[in-house]
């Protein structure tokens, strides 16, 4: 039979039993060998002496055993409904205390991760709250679109001006399904940023040509500054992702015939890779704001974009060890720094 499959109170009775059974064995041969009846008188006293004492202490015990597993059960039923901490034993060197001490231990584990669970949930409802509200205003534009087209007759002319807006409509959701699995391989650690020494002129290169088309459209002057023998431990490709997010805003939000700089300064510790622009530039109140997800200036929602640029290069840039920064005032342009470790 398994010790620990058996009663606190069996093992007493056992023991006691044990105890005065030994007793009188031990007397019974006193007496035998002498002959003495007082031997056996003192045994038996002995013995009921020892078995009175033996009771005491179970019952001691068990009043002890009794109000540790009460207090033991409260402090379990505190940890799973959150509602308190269970105390800890004053007495550090007792069984008690110390498993009061792993409880204690115990409960700061639940609580982190009760919290990080709620975090969690908090930040899945406001995506798909975000997601949500960003998907709702195309798709409602492309029933709007298709329900024109089937009920009424429309000319050719129209016709097209409808198919453009559907597709205008397409690539809005199109750009934001790709945004989010980027962020979510991201944030998931589906893709691991892998640093690896690359000119950052090549990185520079490919961001940039993502933008070419556009800034000759709007006539938008783009000037590069880097050092072409200027070596860098980075993700080449995901950092080009970075930059071409700072430089599309850069493009967006800058009127016809202005001007975007690209400069790099290579500093002990960083290497500071800025885009500046001569756009509407971004008020103080909003500078904190705009690396969030989702968000979108008021003044801006005519421009093509759902907001999610930003938080995505501060993701980019930060798993690499850097940090981003923004100086901007209205009216005056802005400029966006990436600060990379030259290690």
């Amino acid at each position: 039979m398994s010790l620990g499959r058996i009663s606190v109170k069996k093992i007493f009775l056992l023991v006691s039993g044990g105890m005065a059974a030994s007793m009188l064995a031990i007397c019974a041969v006193f007496f035998v060998v002498s002959g003495q009846m007082w031997i056996l008188a003192s045994g038996i006293l002995l013995m009921l002496c020892a078995l009175a004492w033996m009771f005491l202490l179970t019952v001691l015990f068990s009043k002890r055993l009794s109000i540790f597993t009460r207090e033991l059960c409260r402090a379990m039923d505190q940890m799973i409904s959150g509602s308190g901490e269970p105390a800890r034993a004053v007495d550090s060197e007792t069984l008690f205390a110390r498993i009061s001490y792993r409880l204690s231990r115990l409960y700061g584990i639940m609580q982190e991760n009760r919290r990080k669970v709620d975090e969690e949930r908090q930040e899945l409802q406001m995506l798909v709250s975000d997601i949500s509200h960003q998907v709702k205003t195309p798709v409602s534009n492309l029933k709007m679109v298709t329900d024109t087209l089937l009920s009424k007759s429309v000319t050719e002319e129209e016709r097209r001006e409808f198919l453009q807006g559907i597709r205008n409509q397409t690539d809005k959701l199109e750009f934001l399904f790709q945004a989010l699995v980027k962020t979510s391989r991201l944030e998931t650690g589906a893709i691991r940023l892998e640093k690896k020494d690359a000119p950052l002129i090549d990185t520079l290169a490919m961001a940039l040509s993502g933008i070419v088309y556009a800034a000759e459209k709007k006539d938008i002057c783009v000037t590069v500054d880097c050092p072409e023998n200027l070596l860098l431990s980075h993700d080449s490709k995901w950092t080009a992702e970075a930059v071409f997010n700072l430089l599309d805003n850069a493009v967006k939000y800058t009127p016809a015939g202005g001007a975007i700089r690209v400069f790099v300064e290579q500093w002990e510790m960083y290497v500071k890779l800025s885009v500046s622009d001569t756009g509407k530039g971004i008020s103080e109140s909003n500078q904190a704001a705009v690396f969030r997800r989702f968000y979108r200036e008021e003044e801006v929602h005519e421009q093509q974009g759902v907001g999610i640029g930003l938080y995505l290069t501060r993701e980019i840039v930060t798993r690499q060890g850097g940090y981003i920064k923004v100086t901007s005032e209205p009216g005056q342009g802005s400029e966006f720094s990436i600060m990379l470790p030259t290690r």
